[in-house]
């Protein structure tokens, strides 16, 4: 039998405890554990929710690793090819994690309507093109069907139909500029054929999406080149270090870049939310801590005459400091139960109902993303318990100060 947890046990469930001079201490001190753990879980979950959902979508449009060639003229409007036939494509043998490998080409042009006109970006993407991303953030129409005939449907944003007045099923001219400034520029006739929209306005104001083998015609290439290869890797976390690997296996006149490496800015402004989480979650154990603090010395004070008794039967410091430390445990999980409980409830609102809005030109999302996993918050409560409890070994010392003839007189 557990001596110490039997009392304090004893003393948790005593009516006297409850209603005793310390009962709204004690409850101020539950509440900053609980409102402590609501406010990390929340700071965490939004923090790598955006983090996954921002890189997420840099990847739809850019695959996770880029190949290309080494480019020794940036002013050049047509870039050279590179041929399907290499080593890596259509699937990587000496790289393992890899879960597509995607032809693609891009060229600058204009779409001109009656009334509008729009600079952007024509991606033009093979049959080996992995849609998922596209089929998750479209809005209007359907995905491209691509086949070994050249379709001139196109996939844009909302943010170019609304801009342009277009919507499923119309044509519109494009206008791509030739090498030569002299001579007139090629004209493309598109159908839309459907509307996506993923909130990230740095790319959807700029990308349309169509068929790879109307940039091989604008460009002169025959069906065996290509602009580049982009990469889908099946774990992000893997980024760098797939990125090293791949670079290492292609030949040495191409080259390959991870999105990091595209988007440096970005991904540097993604970094900093998880220094902020570690400040946030810091402050939150460090509130946590002093309460919990505050009520031990309370009780203490509280038990004073207790404390006496059962020095002079003979119980050493570390026997009555620990009744006083499992009764912070247990105050201490009471506050983390309904902290998790709050919390989660929160999230899983959020994640369905996306209550909480967020501007997509600074956040490049129109809610705050959640990301919900158990082994964080697992982690999170038991770290919080642990450094609650280390903190208050050091106030439950005064245990020892208190004189069993004194204690058993103190009223």
């Amino acid at each position: 039998m557990n001596y110490e947890l039997f009392i304090a046990k004893r003393i948790i469930a005593a009516k006297q405890y409850k209603s005793s001079i310390s009962s709204p201490i004690i409850k101020i001190a539950i509440t900053a554990i609980a409102l402590g753990i609501i406010i990390m879980m929340i700071s965490i979950a939004t923090s790598v929710g955006l983090q996954k959902k921002i890189k997420e979508k840099i990847a739809g449009f850019n695959g996770h690793v880029q190949i290309s060639n080494y480019e020794d003229n940036n002013s050049k409007i047509t870039i050279n090819p590179i041929s399907l036939e290499q080593d890596f494509y259509p699937k990587f043998i000496n790289v393992d994690g890899i879960k597509n490998v995607q032809s693609y080409a891009s060229k600058g042009g204009i779409i001109r309507t009656e009334t509008d006109f729009e600079g952007i970006i024509l991606k033009g993407v093979n049959i080996d093109y992995d849609w998922s991303f596209f089929e998750t953030y479209l809005v209007e129409g359907s995905l491209l069907t691509l086949s070994e005939e050249m379709s001139s449907e196109v996939l844009i944003s909302k943010l170019t139909s609304d801009r342009l007045g277009l919507k499923t099923g119309d044509n519109f001219n494009t206008f791509f500029v030739k090498d030569d400034p002299n001579k007139a520029p090629n004209v493309r006739v598109f159908k839309v054929a459907g509307i996506y929209n993923s909130g990230f306005k740095e790319f959807d104001e700029n990308y349309i999406l169509g068929d790879i083998k109307q940039i091989q015609r604008l460009n002169k290439w025959d069906e065996n080149q290509v602009g580049g290869f982009e990469v889908l890797i099946e774990n992000f976390d893997e980024l760098i270090e797939k990125g090293e690997e791949i670079y290492a296996v292609i030949p040495p006149t191409l080259n390959a870049e991870t999105i990091g490496d595209k988007n440096p800015t970005i991904f540097e402004w993604l970094d900093l939310f998880d220094t902020n989480v570690m400040v946030i979650i810091g402050i939150m154990i460090l509130i946590a801590g002093i309460n919990m603090i505050t009520a031990l010395l309370v009780l203490i004070l509280e038990r004073t005459q207790m404390i006496g008794i059962l020095k002079a039967l003979g119980n050493s410091n570390w026997s009555i400091r620990k009744i006083f430390l499992y009764n912070a445990g247990y105050l201490i999980a009471v506050g983390l139960f309904f902290g998790n409980i709050i919390g989660i409830g929160i999230l899983l609102a959020q994640k369905y109902f996306g209550i909480i809005k967020l501007n997509p030109e600074t956040y490049y999302v129109n809610q705050a993303p959640v990301y919900i996993d158990f082994k964080y918050i697992l982690m999170l409560n038991i770290g919080t318990l642990i450094l609650c409890l280390v903190m208050l070994l050091i106030p439950s010392y005064i245990v020892s100060k208190i004189s069993p003839v004194k204690a058993i007189k103190f009223d």
